[in-house]
């Protein structure tokens, strides 16, 4: 009974009972239509023909090289002779002449949505005819595996669908964070890796116009060398994990009002997890949650925070026994490790030796782990190696893990943190072992995925690390508003035994997911639609506001990164990506066997098959008719970017297109408000500066000031002016002002008021207000509008009003030949 938790082992059984129901018959396999191939998906009894057990899969030729997958067109068994069906679908076989005599191999159609996929091909030693009787055991065993083929394609296809989903989801998001070309790519590139398999895309780049890399529109001229660019991720460290993990902190920060400070810190130097806890407690901040690379290494820091009076709460991995640290948010890492061993003691029911991998020894997730493993599949015959430890480098891991498949007969690998699984993935892949070799993964990368999707790896175990991220933040945030003891008085209590002021630990769960569902699993399109689901919900809570300001610090693990490159360079017309930004379309170049054209001539196609490149695909990134760049995608088999995969690119390219635009449009938004904020800032200096010298205040005798007024007088400045001048008036006891009014822009009878209202405040601080200046076109519209200043004393010039101060102190002005003037 196929229960979907092994394709490979079901399909193996298949060919086994097929094998078995033809009398003589000792050898059988499966072979499946991949593209324009034919690949073997299953094989039983190869051994003596080819010297050595046939690798699976493996190609098996052109799907329509040698005879016919489906001679009749329809569900009947028809015979070939073996010797032409092996040296069509076998290359190397070594020992055809060993065959015997007259053997044929009877092929029973495969058949999906109508049409044949492939064969299910048994050798029968004697030529003689397969009695139709006979025929209904192998006919039936074919039908079961095109349901075992049809129900793993349509699991397939709904995976592929949400994770499509998934993947424009995290570029929106990225760029609403304002994420750097370097981040999208890195989304962009192990998403449509683990999107489409069947391409094998060994390289995604994305290469963008100068212009609109800078945030910039791009030139209009389409024609003529261009500044563009590059960013490319052939190997990235599976950083998704930390990623959601920190979407659902920055969620919860933004949900409860409170300024969220997520940092990525290693294990020692600069930047270490160490150190930007010493800089949070210098700085003061309200909280602090932290996964813990080496927990013993860092309570010395988690205590001085808690000594400070700073709530500690650790995420992801466990602080040590007996910490100051008040809580543990994260995963049940000894029930997860059993939920992994009971997975693999159903992979294995015959038992075997596993090997196994962690992250490190220092982090005790990793071990407790391998320790729940252990005990589930303890009183099996499963044989669990002790781990080997990557110090999350991913190419480590792999050397590790090859190292391992070479060395030890083994049946099953468990990978106990993120990066482990992908590289047991990787192995078997390069040791021909995929899908053979029974793998249990932890946590749900990219590559995780991919592997899921086409069958090398069984299971994995997914933490939940997006609400890991939005439950360390929101406890933390009860610690800081409401206080330690209310706060702990709602979280799981100690279990019985443990000291009451124990570490409350907060299980976030964990799930086991499949491609397709099980009685112990959920299928892995399920649990990307519910992610994207729960992502939405939280986004969309509201904001609260804090009842004061609360700062907390979030520290994560830094993964490290492999292989980024980002560089400038000149990129000519006369070149594939720059075909694709003047022709605004996608244009794909297949190596195929005497292919001559105008495309396969451009110098970036040459260099690319050069490299071994046989598939070349450009795709512009179009935002309203422009063309912001180009998704370059490359794989090293031949066609292989079919219609539908083009198409599902494209799609991507148009959301990452607009995702573009939006960024560039708010960098440039960003850029203008700052620079009419700098204005501003500027013109209310200079304002300042204005305002200073519009009332200036000048001594020139003893008790005699004059203050000039230039421009307007309306009601602000004249509040200020009022101001100065009684200021003055007390300071220096001055008893005659002079108002000069030959600046002002216009004397009507609103400055009348104005003046009028200086000089009667002048008058209660015991000075006279003399107003000097007054032009004659000034006087002719105070006329004409019947203005009456009063018993105001005006003067048509500074020196009159002078002389008049002077007379009422009881000098006067002498004037000398050289019209000099002195007081005596």
């Amino acid at each position: 009974m196929s229960t979907g938790l092994d394709l490979v082992a079901a399909l193996h059984r298949i060919v086994q009972d097929a094998t078995g129901s033809v009398p003589g018959a000792q050898r059988g396999s499966l072979l499946i239509e991949d593209g324009d191939r034919l690949i073997y998906r299953a094989a039983v009894g190869f051994d003596g023909l080819l010297g050595g057990p046939l690798r699976v899969p493996s190609d098996a030729g052109p799907a329509g090289a040698g005879p016919q997958l489906d001679p009749a067109g329809g569900a009947q068994v028809v015979a070939v002779e073996a010797a032409a069906w092996y040296g069509a679908r076998l290359p190397g076989a070594a020992a055809l002449d060993r065959l015997p005599q007259g053997a044929v191999v009877l092929l029973a159609p495969v058949r999906m949505h109508g049409r044949s996929i492939g064969v299910l091909a048994v050798e029968q030693p004697a030529a003689d005819p397969l009695p139709d009787e006979r025929w209904g055991p192998l006919l039936a065993l074919a039908a079961s595996a095109s349901a075992a083929l049809e129900r793993r394609e349509l699991y397939d296809d709904k995976a592929r669908s949400a994770h499509e989903n998934r993947v424009l989801e995290e570029v929106l998001n990225a760029v609403a964070a304002q994420a750097s070309p370097h981040q999208l790519v890195e989304i962009i590139s192990i998403g449509i890796k683990s999107i489409q398999l069947r391409p094998q895309w060994s390289a995604v780049e994305l290469i963008l116009l100068e212009d609109a890399a800078c945030g910039g529109a791009p030139a209009s001229d389409p024609g003529g060398a261009r500044d563009v660019r590059m960013y490319r991720v052939p190997r990235r460290a599976p950083t998704s994990y930390w990623n959601n993990l920190r979407e659902g902190a920055l969620v919860a920060g933004r949900n409860l009002g409170v300024d969220l400070t997520f940092c990525f810190g290693g294990a020692g130097g600069e930047g270490s997890q160490g150190a930007l806890l010493d800089e949070g407690i210098r700085r003061g901040v309200h909280g602090i949650a932290v996964a813990p690379i080496d927990p013993a290494g860092l309570e010395p820091m988690i205590r001085r925070a808690r000594e400070a009076g700073i709530p500690v709460v650790t995420f992801d991995s466990p602080p040590v026994e007996g910490s100051g640290a008040l809580a543990y948010v994260g995963t049940d890492n000894v029930a997860a490790g059993r939920l992994a061993g009971e997975m693999m003691a159903r992979l294995l029911p015959n038992g075997g030796a596993v090997g196994t991998q962690i992250a490190s020894v220092r982090a005790p997730n990793g071990n407790e782990r391998v320790a729940g493993f252990g005990a589930a599949v303890a009183g099996t015959a499963i044989a669990v190696q002790p781990p080997s430890e990557n110090v999350y480098d991913t190419s480590v891991a792999l050397q590790l893990t090859l190292q391992a498949l070479r060395t030890g007969d083994l049946a099953g690998a468990f990978g106990a943190c993120a990066e482990n699984g992908p590289a047991w993935g990787a192995a078997a892949r390069a040791m021909g072992r995929e899908g053979d070799l029974k793998i249990v993964a932890f946590d749900l990368v990219p590559e995780t995925i991919a592997m899921l999707r086409e069958g090398t790896i069984h299971a994995t175990v997914v933490q939940r690390e997006y609400d890991m991220g939005y439950r360390a933040v929101e406890v933390l945030h009860d610690l800081v508003s409401r206080g330690v003891d209310e706060a702990l008085a709602e979280l799981p209590a100690p279990r019985r035994g443990e000291d009451p002021r124990a570490t409350r630990f907060i299980d976030t769960g964990a799930d086991v997911v499949t491609l397709e569902r099980t009685p112990w699993s959920r299928p892995l399109s399920e649990h990307l639609a519910l992610e994207t689901a729960r992502k939405t919900a939280n986004r969309r809570r509201g904001r609260a506001r804090a009842v004061r300001p609360i700062e907390l610090l979030a520290v994560g693990v830094d993964a490290k990164e492999e292989g980024f490159v980002e560089e400038s360079a000149r990129l000519a017309p006369d070149s594939l990506v720059g075909r694709v930004l003047s022709a605004g379309r996608s244009l794909i170049v297949d190596a195929v066997d005497g292919a001559e054209g105008e495309l396969h001539r451009l110098p970036d196609v040459v260099e690319a098959r050069r490299k071994g490149t046989l598939t070349l695909v450009g795709v512009p990134l179009l935002a309203r008719g422009v063309a912001l760049g180009v998704l370059v995608l490359c794989s090293e088999r031949r066609a292989a970017c079919s219609a539908e995969d083009l198409t599902q690119i494209e799609r991507i390219t148009d959301t990452l297109a607009v995702a573009l635009e939006n960024a560039q449009l708010l960098r440039r938004i960003t850029e203008r408000t700052e620079e009419l904020e700098h204005a501003n800032d500027r013109q209310a200096a200079l304002l300042g500066t204005i305002q200073e010298l519009s009332s200036p205040v000048v001594p020139i005798a003893r008790d005699i000031v004059v203050m000039p007024i230039i421009g307007a007088m309306d009601a602000q400045r004249t509040g200020r002016f009022l101001e100065s001048m009684l200021r003055e008036i007390a300071e220096r006891r001055a008893s005659v002002v002079l108002i000069d009014v030959t600046g002002m822009a216009v004397v009507d009878a609103v400055a009348a008021d104005h003046l009028m209202a200086a000089a009667r405040a002048a008058r209660l601080l015991g000075a006279e207000v003399v107003l000097v200046g007054i032009t004659p076109a000034a006087a002719q519209l105070m006329v004409q509008q019947g203005l009456d200043l009063g018993c105001v004393v005006t003067r048509s010039t500074l020196e009159l009003g002078f002389a008049y101060a002077l007379s009422q102190m009881g000098g006067r002005v002498v004037y000398s030949r050289s019209s000099g003037a002195r007081r005596s």
